[in-house]
């Protein structure tokens, strides 16, 4: 395609009806940047997908500065501002424990800030740790997700257990104690 038409697609684009959504349309964004109150929860597992896209960046060769920059596009927050901010940083020259030092005060992103500044510090390669802090990542979120599974299966017994008490003692135990009773009475033996 010539530039003249690539340049001529970007007019209709921007021109057509509506033309103030486009770029909305372009980056398919809610309408609303307050939040949809319908939205999906976050992905608990897009933490560990960004870290292995990091690890896949730095194994190319590309320089952390860079790697960060790329994966931090598609990181969930506040792991996407962290990666912004070291990249940044880094790619203006500063010190990896300076660049990274903001990364290690949130919670879910000092690991990592750790483990770079680690890495920067006595030169081992970043690319196998992160790889690691996915790994452990995906398990943090499996166990969760079991824990869960194993309480939603005790907070059930509760009411199924009122259920079905009454109906065994009634339909179970009942008819045998009072067949036992009219037997006991019956006989005389009392």
């Amino acid at each position: 395609m010539s530039a003249a038409a690539v340049l001529l697609l970007g007019v209709a684009v921007v021109v057509a009806p509506g033309a103030g959504d486009a770029h909305v349309r372009l980056t398919n964004a809610p309408d609303d940047p307050g939040g949809d109150a319908g939205a999906s929860p976050p992905d608990p597992l897009a933490a560990a997908g960004t870290y292995d896209l990091l690890a896949a960046c730095l194994r190319s060769g590309m320089p952390v500065s860079a790697a960060a920059a790329a994966v931090a596009e598609q990181a969930p927050e506040p792991l996407g501002t962290a990666l912004r901010r070291a990249a940044n940083l880094l790619a203006l020259g500063a010190e990896p424990e300076i660049a990274w030092q903001h990364a290690g005060t949130d919670p879910s992103t000092e690991a990592l800030a750790r483990l770079a500044r680690r890495s920067a510090r006595s030169g081992s390669a970043l690319a196998d740790a992160v790889t690691e802090l996915a790994a452990e990542q995906r398990a943090a979120v499996e166990g969760a997700a079991a824990a869960a599974a194993e309480r939603a299966g005790v907070l059930v017994s509760g009411p199924l257990g009122l259920c079905f008490l009454p109906a065994f003692l009634c339909l179970g135990i009942a008819p045998v104690v009072i067949g036992l009773a009219t037997r006991v009475l019956g006989q005389g033996a009392l």
